[in-house]
């Protein structure tokens, strides 16, 4: 099994089972997100955040996945909305960001509408599957845009005008509900919106940066495909050094031929090395994309295209090899208090992911 070499691996392994008890990151677990700034890895220095790029975010979240898949879903998507500070009027964000413990939350549907008003909009409507709405303090949105009089605001192909917000805590209200079983500790609720008008500077559009900083242009399609990959990446390479201990110390353990035990070190074998070769192939197409954006200003579209495809091929080749290992387990896998049912749960939630589906 892999060595935990970092401080806070050992204390998010620790407190993993007592957050999903809680339905939401144990405090200590929020502690150590605030002080590592992981709610804010995008967050350029500009505006007092680490300045991350996404290579190196893409490691720490795969790392993160490897020791507990609520922490590692709840950092990946709340820092990922945090992606948005490059696209905010500058004077908005260094306000939002002023806040130590800043966390962003929030839904890429559109979920609600914004009606123009003479100084802002006019923000209604209800998003689902907001990962760590329990602790965040900005919530984003996708609105419909609408006229005063409540009709569609068109662009010039006809198309109705949607726009991204921000919300602030104090103009949401938390909706209870989720109830899934996996990915428990996210507290991924839905939250309302009603009657809120804001001002016209907390709308802004993606991939139209606002700061001086590389890599805000990386397209998003791909940024969100990628960083929910390796995801799953993590998941997987937790439960394969599971199964393999709890194969060996499984009460019926006695009973295997020889021929069986080897039949299962095969198939372990064979699942390693399937989702080591898919991690290499990912890494080294999502680097060669970043490398170009940054040294060309611009990426082949078969380039994006491989790197959407790998993340597809990565995404269910961890689903894959925890499936094919599973029955390997006995029934501790089927314990909801054990961690290798944590991780198998996890998993399977985080597959459910539309954007990865095909």
């Amino acid at each position: 099994m892999q060595q935990l070499t970092n401080p806070w691996q050992e204390a998010i392994l620790k407190l993993s089972a007592q957050s999903e008890e809680l339905g939401e990151l144990h405090p200590d677990i929020l502690e150590i997100a605030y002080r590592e700034e992981w709610f804010k890895l995008y967050v350029p220095v500009a505006y007092g955040g680490p300045g991350k790029k996404l290579p190196e975010i893409l490691r720490i979240e795969e790392d993160l996945a490897y020791v507990d898949g609520s922490t590692a879903w709840t950092v990946t998507l709340c820092s990922g909305a945090g992606w948005f500070a490059g696209f905010l009027d500058p004077v908005l964000a260094k306000e939002i960001f002023a806040d130590k413990k800043v966390c962003f939350a929030g839904s890429g549907a559109v979920g609600g509408t914004a009606t123009k008003t003479v100084n802002g909009y006019g923000i209604n409507g209800h998003w689902k599957y907001a990962s760590g709405a329990l602790h965040a303090t900005i919530f984003t949105a996708n609105c419909a845009l609408q006229d005063e009089n409540g009709n569609a605001i068109l662009d010039e192909e006809g198309n109705q005008v949607i726009k991204s917000f921000i919300l602030k805590r104090d103009e949401v209200e938390i909706q209870s509900g989720w109830s899934y079983f996996g990915l428990v500790a996210t507290g991924s609720h839905a939250f309302d919106v009603h009657d809120v008008t804001v001002p016209a500077n907390r709308s802004f559009k993606i991939n139209e940066p606002k700061v001086a900083d590389e890599g805000f242009d990386y397209p998003f399609l791909q940024l969100a495909e990628t960083t929910l990959a390796v995801n799953s990446l993590g998941m997987a390479r937790r439960f394969l050094d599971l199964v393999n201990d709890s194969f060996f110390n499984r009460s019926g353990f006695k009973r295997y031929t020889l021929e069986q035990v080897a039949f299962f070190e095969d198939e372990l074998a064979k699942c390693k090395t399937a989702l080591t070769t898919v991690r290499e192939n990912f890494y080294k197409a999502f680097d060669t994309s970043w490398h170009q954006l940054i040294d060309e200003k611009t990426i082949d579209d078969n380039l994006l295209k491989e790197v959407s495809r790998l993340s597809r091929s990565l995404a269910h080749q961890s689903r894959q090899v925890v499936d094919t290992l599973y029955p390997y387990a006995g029934l501790e896998a089927a314990k909801r208090e054990t961690e290798l049912n944590r991780v198998w749960r996890d998993l399977h939630t985080a597959s459910q992911h539309a954007l990865l589906t095909f």
